[in-house]
C-alpha cells in the first residue's frame, strides 16, 4: 500500500468533514490534512518510512477503515493514543494508533 493507493480511497470515499482523534488531535477539516500530507509526502527526500506525513496518512486511513464499520457520523472520535515504534526504535511525531490495531488491519488491507 503505498500514497497514491490511499489518495484513490479517499477520493472514491471521503472521510468525514472533522474528526476527533485523540483528546489533544482535533481535524477539523479533513481534505486540508489529507492534501497537506500529500503535498508533504511528494515532496519529501528521504525514505518513505521515516516521512512524518506518511505516517500520519497511514494511521488516519487504517483508523478510519476500522471505525468505518462500526459508525459513520460526521464526526468520528478515534480510540485513545499509544505510542508506535518507528522502524529505527524512535517515536514517530503524531503517532497515536495502537502496534495491534496496525497489524490486525495490515492483515486485512
Amino acid at each position: 500500500m503505498n500514497y497514491e493507493d490511499i489518495k484513490r480511497h479517499f477520493e472514491t470515499n471521503p472521510p468525514p468533514k472533522e474528526v476527533k482523534w485523540t483528546e489533544w488531535a482535533y481535524i477539523s477539516d479533513t481534505q486540508v490534512f489529507l492534501k497537506s500530507c500529500y503535498t508533504t509526502i511528494r515532496n519529501y527526500n528521504g525514505p518513505m518510512d521515516r516521512c512524518p506525513a506518511w505516517w500520519h496518512l497511514r494511521d488516519f486511513y487504517i483508523l478510519l477503515k476500522k471505525t468505518q464499520q462500526s459508525a459513520a457520523p460526521s464526526e468520528i472520535q478515534i480510540g485513545e493514543p499509544s505510542p508506535q515504534q518507528h522502524p529505527a526504535g524512535e517515536n514517530a511525531p503524531g503517532e497515536t494508533a495502537a502496534a495491534e490495531n496496525r497489524e490486525q488491519l495490515e492483515a486485512e488491507i
